[in-house]
């Protein structure tokens, strides 16, 4: 016959194991300190340019030279995205396959598609006269 062990000691050897391995991957990691607080070290250089904002291109006003200066735009491109100008938005440039998705891609957070004055226009549709309907 053999002796089984009462589910209280398993249970207790199993939270004495995991609290211990728990203990371990507390000491292995580094403190970590929020920043602000007093005694924090300044980002290194790297990292400062990785925060730094991206300059948004717009896709419907910016020039050639401009454009090619993101990645993977060069001249066939550059004109291609300029030939079919206006872009309502952004996703158009996909959707009319002025650039193909991989390009589009790598463009999605650097470029815009801004409208000349959009309450301008709305201003004048909404004070357009309206024809007259005879019934």
């Amino acid at each position: 016959m053999t002796r089984r062990l009462p589910w209280p000691a398993c249970c207790a050897a199993a939270l004495l194991l995991c609290s211990a391995g728990a203990q371990a991957y507390d000491k292995a990691k580094p403190p970590v300190q929020p920043q602000g607080q007093a005694g924090s070290q300044p980002l290194p250089a790297k990292a400062a340019k990785a925060v730094a904002p991206v300059k948004l291109v717009d896709i419907n006003s910016t020039g050639r030279t401009e454009l090619k200066t993101l990645p993977g735009i060069g001249d066939a491109e550059a004109d291609k995205i300029i030939a079919a100008r206006p872009y309502p938005s952004k996703a158009k440039l996909l959707a009319d396959k002025v650039l193909p998705d991989d390009k589009y891609q790598a463009l999605l957070g650097r470029i815009v598609a801004t409208q000349k004055d959009r309450t301008a226009a709305k201003a004048r549709a909404s004070t357009a006269p309206k024809p007259i309907t005879q019934p």
